[in-house]
């Protein structure tokens, strides 16, 4: 299937120093994806600009077709895109109920009392995002995405910050999305918990990235292995 979503040979640079030389990334339909890669590799950076959070120096975004040399989050939010940050996303000034009451109304969503009890928040609605826990914090960020509908959702850093309870529930919801034909984009350093939930990986490296296939195919990467995932992982994989 095609990509939906296509950040295609992006550069960037802060203060002159260069974070992604030649960089791409690929959101497609029906496909739960990781981006993989170390602290500072550009990741996040890669994933603001799919995303139109910040400009890229060079490249293309393109989205359904459509192809921009500048696009900002909100154009791509009106055509379906949900972008979760490694920031919060609720403001503290209002409670969940009031945000995701914003996010339904703005989208046409779906209704909220069904998706706060698919995950665990109904009892937390009228209650202000720094009344919760990091874990339902998380979940009721979670019903904001399945209130909200996208046909494709970019997820930077999710899994920060939560215990290994609502990081199944994490990983449950975003394979069932990609199952209804969303295009699922998860980025982090959860690399047994993303290699087992993901379709394909991608590797964010020096400025650029390499689509490694799926993740047995990853896997088998020389150069993946022994510089991201470590002597350990390189030992047992080559072990009969």
């Amino acid at each position: 299937m095609n990509p939906l979503l296509i950040a295609d040979c992006v550069s960037k640079a802060f203060r002159g120093r260069s974070v992604l030389t030649s960089a791409s990334l690929r959101a497609v339909p029906g496909q739960l994806r990781a981006l993989l890669g170390s602290n500072g590799a550009g990741k996040s950076t890669l994933i603001k600009i799919a995303t139109g959070w910040i400009r890229p120096d060079a490249g293309l975004v393109s989205y359904d077709g459509d192809a921009y040399a500048s696009v900002r989050l909100r154009q791509l939010a009106a055509r379906g895109l949900f972008y979760l940050p490694d920031h919060d996303l609720f403001s503290s000034a209002f409670t969940v109920r009031a945000q995701l009451e914003m996010i339904r109304r703005r989208f046409d969503g779906a209704a909220i009392a069904e998706a706060a009890a698919r995950m665990g928040v109904a009892e937390r609605l009228d209650q202000r995002p720094s009344q919760l826990s990091g874990g339902e914090l998380r979940r009721a960020e979670l019903a904001a995405i399945l209130v909200r509908q996208p046909r494709c959702l970019i997820a930077d850093e999710p899994y920060r910050g939560i215990d290994p309870k609502d990081a199944e529930h994490l990983t449950r919801t975003f394979r069932e999305l990609a199952a209804a034909g969303v295009a699922v984009v998860v980025t982090g350093h959860e690399v047994p918990t993303l290699l087992a939930a993901a379709d394909h990986v991608t590797w964010c490296t020096s400025g650029t990235t390499y689509e490694l296939g799926s993740p047995a195919a990853a896997e088998q990467h020389d150069q993946f292995r022994r510089d991201y995932l470590g002597p350990q992982h390189h030992d047992s994989a080559g072990s009969p």
